[in-house]
């Protein structure tokens, strides 16, 4: 994959890392850009990883309430000093990542808060899907790590797809405003309430309501 100039400016953005890292990052990882962070933060060169290690004590507890009062959420954003927390751009990161929740439904934070035996759980049904779809033995194992891979995008937070760009995880979000901002930020712990959750009801994509009410 032929690695762009706009490609190597995304990912200097991202982590604040020198233009020749990038552009070898991405070669290295063949243009993608998630690997190409980690590519970074593996050889200590993203910003973002050289401030992960420092104690993010401070920031805000934020809400978001759906229109209707359909869905509350409660998120926990961190950052190292109380002038940064106090800041529209982080304010507004806090907010984004409320809403995020509010419509994509995550389980857990990050890849490593997912249990063991649920993911052992998780792999014994995308097994038995793959043979049930006649996939060869050989190969069933290394589906079954790819469509895991697909199931952390759908239950952790950091993994999804940002709601209002679909080209970015949120990982990647809040990668971004670390280099903007210059502190280390962690989503430190979240809840979600759903009315009438766990009564049997007719399904609503909150998703393209959280959507259209952004777009108001």
């Amino acid at each position: 994959m032929t690695v762009t100039a706009a490609m190597v400016k995304e990912l200097r953005e991202m982590t604040g890392a020198g233009m020749m890292d990038c552009k070898k990052a991405l070669q290295e990882t063949n243009g993608n850009m998630e690997k190409a962070i980690e590519y970074l933060r593996e050889k200590g060169l993203a910003a973002a990883a050289k401030k992960a290690h420092r104690v993010a004590a401070e920031g805000m507890v934020t809400s978001y309430i759906h229109m209707g009062g359909k869905i509350g959420v409660l998120v926990e954003v961190n950052c190292e000093t109380d002038f940064v927390a106090k800041t529209d751009r982080f304010k507004e990161l806090a907010k984004d990542i409320a809403m995020q929740i509010a419509a994509s439904r995550p389980e857990y934070i990050k890849k490593e808060d997912v249990p063991e035996d649920v993911l052992n759980k998780e792999r014994e049904i995308l097994r038995a899907q793959a043979l049930n779809e006649g996939k060869p033995e050989k190969i069933v194992d290394k589906m079954v790590e790819g469509r895991i891979e697909k199931f952390y995008k759908e239950v952790c937070l950091l993994e999804q797809p940002f709601i209002k760009d679909n080209d970015k995880t949120v990982g990647q979000l809040i990668s971004e405003a670390i280099a903007e901002i210059g502190e280390n930020i962690q989503v430190r712990r979240f809840v979600r309430y759903e009315l009438g959750e766990g009564i049997e009801k007719k399904k609503e994509d909150f998703a393209a309501e959280v959507m259209a009410e952004l777009n108001k």
